[in-house]
Formats: C-alpha cells, sequence, structure tokens
C-alpha cells in the first residue's frame, strides 16, 4: 500500500506562469515560485530516454503546495500520457515516501506501472506511477530528504501571511 501523506497537487497547464498568476487571484494559493526550462541529470518514460524538460510554479495552497507544471520540448512524457497539446487538468498528486527502492517494489506488487522515472541536477530522483485508471491521475513518488524538506517549508513559510502582491517569483 502506498499510505504515504499527499504533499503536493498538481495540474498540467500550458503556461505556469499564467497558471500561477490565476491560481493567486482566484484561489488565494501562492506565492508562486517559477523555475523556468528544468533540466534534467536524466529521464525516462516508459522505459526510453526522455529529456523530460519542463517549467514549473510552486506555490502553497491551504496545506499542500500546488504545482503548475507546463512542458517545454515536445515529445513523449508522463503528460502527454494524459494530455494532448492545448489541453490542462489535474496530472498528479506527490508523496515523499521513506524508501523509493520500496515504493517501487510496492507499486508493481499492486499492479500499476512507473510512466517515468528521472533524476534533478542536484540528485533527487522522483517517478510517476500510473494510477490514471484507478485515480483518474498521476501519483508522483520521491525519497524524503533534507534539501526536498526544506524546498517545501520554503514554499510554505513564503505563504504564512502573504498578501496576495508579487504572486510570482522566479527561482535561479
Amino acid at each position: 500500500m502506498l499510505n504515504f501523506p499527499v504533499v503536493q497537487i498538481a495540474y498540467f497547464v500550458t503556461d505556469s506562469e499564467q497558471a500561477a498568476r490565476r491560481a493567486a487571484s482566484r484561489f488565494g494559493a501562492g506565492p508562486f515560485f517559477l523555475a523556468e526550462r528544468i533540466e534534467l541529470a536524466w529521464g525516462e518514460h516508459r522505459g526510453r530516454a526522455q529529456k523530460f524538460l519542463h517549467t514549473s510554479a510552486y506555490g502553497q495552497w491551504g496545506n499542500v503546495m500546488m504545482e503548475l507544471v507546463q512542458q517545454d520540448e515536445e515529445g513523449p512524457s508522463p503528460f502527454r500520457d494524459m494530455y494532448a497539446p492545448g489541453e490542462e487538468g489535474i496530472h498528479h498528486v506527490a508523496m515523499m515516501v521513506d524508501s523509493l527502492a520500496g515504493a517501487y517494489q510496492e507499486t508493481q506488487r499492486l499492479g500499476y506501472d512507473i510512466a517515468a522515472k528521472a533524476e534533478t541536477l542536484t540528485g533527487t530522483e522522483f517517478a510517476f506511477v500510473d494510477a490514471v485508471a484507478d485515480m483518474g491521475h498521476m501519483v508522483e513518488i520521491y525519497e524524503r530528504s533534507e534539501a526536498l524538506e526544506g524546498f517545501y517549508a520554503m514554499v510554505r513559510q513564503a505563504a504564512a501571511g502573504w498578501d496576495g502582491s508579487d504572486p510570482v517569483r522566479r527561482l535561479g
């Protein structure tokens, strides 16, 4: 059983910055931290190498992080598994797991495919579990780390007492 708290809900969008501004004004989510054209150390989709170049905006929405992610280069991806160019919608919820190896074994035991695996340039491996048939979306998993928890804390702290100004802030 993948029984870990959901720490993030992610939407696939055509424009992360525009979607972040919309989420801030309509839902009070944010502020959002925009990471553009995120390059990865490596990536694979359905067992084949994939660059997986994307842009994401990360903001706090109540008790969970909201990610607004766009695909920056066309090609096979966990996003295209669900959405054609121009389409948008919920893509995944994310969970921090204690062990990626254990989570991979559990997803296999449950009969779920790993749609994609990748690693950030800072060494964080993550995967998208294809739970679309059961849940209508994917589940992203990554192993708990000090750096990852620090990023989540930074986003959460920025939202504490936020007055709605400067809704999109560029990272890097």
